[in-house]
């Protein structure tokens, strides 16, 4: 019988996935061609359909061609990244599947044969079998190359000198957002150590009850630090309540339910947070005596003492603490019972609305505890980013500690008028405000603010000298009366959301003068900022530096920006960074990076649409830094994620249908009062990773009497962000700070992927690892019970807007 030619079902399957990979690839690589882009991906699409073309006409030239495309590939790949890992995983991983596939013989059974029984011999297998193991040898050294981190040790040698903030900080307590006044993130305690930290087990766990409902925001968010007086941890929820729990065992003490009001429910505002409440005790400021003379002295400084000793009032809350609500109230309550302090405002409550304006329900309200001194409680708030020019006041207050009486206001709009308002007045609208956490030097006199801009935060015309004046920076108020002593700026007319969210952390720090009192201020742009905190005087060198230009009509850019010589701003992007898990996610991150404007850090805002990086989130966020003060230490969890951002004119925006904002960082804002509707997003892949290549978070430790960064090392996994969860190390971004103990070891829970991370300072080396049942985006703290053990405590609430898993675990942990 006549044998049949006929083509082998395999070859046919085969030919068509070409013929789709290399379409898709060659349409993409005209794209990026047309945009300027590498034409890597236009030659590999039209070798690719070639390779199709070739199956389909039973040529066995398929093979070898393919094998040369392999090898090209791997060559480009190494030219282009080096020997960089990650990067080179979505260069070659699909040419590597096809290859493989190709390899097989069932794939080449219809190649220059006549018959079906024949064997698929002399098609070019050897060829690209040798290609294979190239492609397969780059990857091996690519997974062996070490590219990104910095492996080093810091001296732990302690050093002599003041500790201000030790009179009214027990060291077993953490009396603060930031541990202390100074918000140094920093536990003197030495329990836990290096040798001992991996045998930490769960001393308690307990639940909230305080879980997102469906009438709450997307950003319902989780990022309480509790704090710990005597013998007892208090902590807030989102809903702004406080629950007082036995320190040793977890056990509930009291609970205060404000019940929060709104007149439209909570579904559509931006926020709903607390980090933490304040604390004061009236027994602890009198019984506080001046630190006793260094060895060390410190240079003579002019500033004057706040708040001149006066006998303590009479108080029916001797022990109180402080609560910032969600509904823009201040609630004192005692520290024992939980009851408002009836002596305080109305009935243990001042009324933050008054005086302020009209706002959108939710619109306004502190997100921060207060700073509280010997006779003053001060709050500010945040306000609603990017919604219009008629936002409330960055004002700051001061009220009586004891009383709730209005001592002083400091408005930015207003800066030299500090006297309490009037009952009709109103404080300047959308000034500049403070929605983080201040620091507090009583011994100087002297409150360090870390400002916000004025919104809207993208578009900048229009704007006041007074806020172009006090906007991005830190600001220094004499405690006694809320004048400025000093202010100093981070980002001139700040067009990318630059506020500075983290808490200033002051120190005394060791330079070639001698000591000098200092305050650091962590940027989301990178730049750490150390001034003198008596003058803001530079310690760090500080240059202005040239930055791109060609605003938007209407706006300007500054022709330049301060840059800090202690900096961790990433390099500038460039295409061969875009990152993907496959080619042509990776081809789809190129070709929308060469869509967008992006001329370096600093971009301005554009109709086109901009590359913001570092993005919104910043190099550094609201967790801002931690430090040892003995050993001149600093730690740091610096994260790297590109935003876009884009202007649209009005005219435009009114033929959109324009939804509630996912969040403040996501989606279509109206922006009213200015020309445009601001668009926010992260630089993300369609499959919702990150368009830039990792690592996109770190843990690194700094010498601050050098400056200089002695070790980094890529933290985190994808785990519970990745739609497969494998547990892959590419470093990812964390929201929250650090703790850092005496002991030896720093600790962060705040990164995508849901654990509690211990690290020997010395060395950055991973010592401890505790899954969390939530997302940990919040700065763990540490204390001491009466019986002298340690404890870590990390809340496990999650974070709506950044999506980890929500909950309301709140985890102490101690050695056996």
């Amino acid at each position: 019988m006549k044998r049949v030619r006929r083509f082998h079902p395999a070859t046919l399957i085969t030919a068509i996935v070409f013929a789709l990979f290399g379409g898709a690839t060659l349409l993409g690589g005209i794209w990026l061609v047309h945009l300027g882009g590498s034409p890597y991906y236009l030659s590999a699409g039209v070798i690719t359909l070639l390779v199709a073309f070739l199956l389909l006409f039973h040529s066995r030239a398929a093979v070898p061609l393919y094998a040369l495309l392999l090898i090209g590939t791997a060559a480009w790949s190494v030219w282009e990244v080096h020997l960089d890992w990650w990067q080179l995983l979505p260069r070659l991983d699909i040419w590597f599947a096809l290859g493989l596939w190709l390899l097989l013989p069932w794939p080449r059974r219809g190649l220059n044969r006549r018959y079906l029984h024949e064997t698929a011999r002399g098609t070019g297998g050897g060829f690209l079998f040798v290609a294979l193991l190239i492609v397969a040898a780059v990857g091996v050294a690519g997974a062996l190359h070490k590219d990104h981190d910095v492996r080093g040790d810091l001296p732990m040698d302690e050093v002599a000198g003041p500790q201000g903030d030790r009179a009214l900080r027990p060291d077993a307590d953490w009396t603060g957002y930031g541990s202390s006044p100074y918000g140094q993130r920093y536990s003197p305690l030495k329990q836990i150590t290096p040798d001992n930290v991996g045998q930490l087990k769960v001393a308690w766990k307990i639940q909230t009850g305080d879980l997102p409902g469906p009438d709450d925001p997307t950003e319902t968010t989780d990022e309480n630090t509790p704090i710990k007086i005597g013998d007892t941890v208090y902590l807030c929820t989102p809903h702004s309540r406080v629950i007082a729990v036995d320190a040793a065992t977890g056990q509930k003490r009291w609970e205060f339910d404000p019940k929060l009001q709104s007149p439209v429910g909570f579904k559509h505002w931006e926020h709903m947070t607390c980090r933490g409440v304040s604390y004061h005790d009236d027994a602890k400021y009198a019984a506080a005596v001046p630190a006793p003379a260094s060895t060390t002295a410190l240079p003579a400084t002019s500033a004057t003492v706040a708040s001149a000793p006066t006998a303590i009032a009479a108080s029916t809350c001797p022990r109180r603490l402080f609560l910032p609500t969600a509904d823009a109230r201040l609630i004192a309550l005692d520290a024992d019972t939980g009851k408002p302090c009836d002596d305080f405002g109305d009935h243990g409550t001042v009324n933050l609305r008054t005086n302020i304006g009209p706002f959108t329900p939710g619109g306004y309200y502190s997100t921060s505890p207060p700073a509280v001194t010997k006779d003053l409680v001060i709050i500010g708030g945040h306000v609603t980013d990017n919604e219009s020019t008629n936002e409330p006041s960055g004002v700051i207050r001061a009220y009586d500690v004891h009383d709730g009486h209005l001592v002083w206001n400091w408005d930015p709009g207003k800066p030299d008028d500090t006297a309490p308002i009037g009952p009709d007045g109103v404080y300047t609208r959308n000034s500049p405000n403070v929605w983080s956490v201040f620091s507090v030097d009583e011994n100087l006199g002297i409150l360090y603010l870390p400002m916000g801009n004025q919104t809207p935060d993208q578009f900048g015309g229009g704007r006041t000298p007074t806020s172009e004046k006090f906007g991005a920076g830190i600001v220094a108020l004499d405690i006694a009366t809320g004048k400025v002593k000093w202010n100093y700026q981070f980002t001139h007319h700040d067009l990318w959301d630059m506020d500075v969210g983290g808490q200033p952390t002051l120190m005394d720090l060791q330079t070639a003068d001698g000591m000098k009192p200092a305050v650091i201020a962590s940027t989301k742009q990178g730049s750490i900022y150390v001034l003198d905190r008596r003058d803001g005087t530079p310690i760090v060198p500080i240059r202005e530096v040239p930055r791109p230009q060609g605003a938007v009509p209407g706006d300007h850019t500054a022709p330049t920006q301060p840059l800090s010589d202690l900096n961790f701003a990433p390099p500038d992007v460039r295409e061969k960074d875009m990152w993907g898990t496959t080619p042509l996610d990776q081809l789809w991150c190129r070709v929308r990076f060469r869509s967008l404007r992006y001329d370096g850090m600093f971009t301005p805002p554009s109709e086109q649409g901009s590359l913001v990086f570092p993005g919104n989130f910043g190099v550094f966020d609201w967790g801002g830094v931690s430090v040892d003060p003995s050993r001149q230490l600093m730690l740091i969890n610096p994260s790297y994620m590109a935003f876009q951002s884009r202007l649209i004119p009005k005219d435009v925006l009114a033929k959109m249908e324009v939804g509630p904002a996912k969040s403040e960082t996501e989606g279509v804002k109206k922006a009213e009062g200015i020309p445009y509707g601001i668009e926010l997003s992260p630089f993300l892949s369609p499959l919702g990773i990150p368009c830039q290549a990792p690592p996109w978070g770190y843990v690194a430790g700094v010498d601050l009497r050098t400056g200089k960064m002695m070790w980094r090392h890529k933290n985190g996994t994808i785990v519970d962000s990745a739609p497969l969860p494998i547990p892959m190390p590419l470093g990812v971004p964390s929201l929250g700070g650090m703790l850092t103990t005496a002991g030896g070891v720093t600790f962060l829970s705040g990164t995508l992927d849901y654990y509690l991370r211990g690290y020997d300072v010395r060395t950055g080396k991973k010592l401890f690892e505790a899954r969390l049942p939530a997302g940990g985006q919040a700065t763990p703290m540490s204390y001491a019970d009466s019986t002298g053990r340690q404890y870590i405590l990390v809340t496990a609430g999650g974070h709506g807007s950044l999506g980890t898993k929500q909950g309301d675990w709140v985890i102490a942990y101690t050695l056996p």
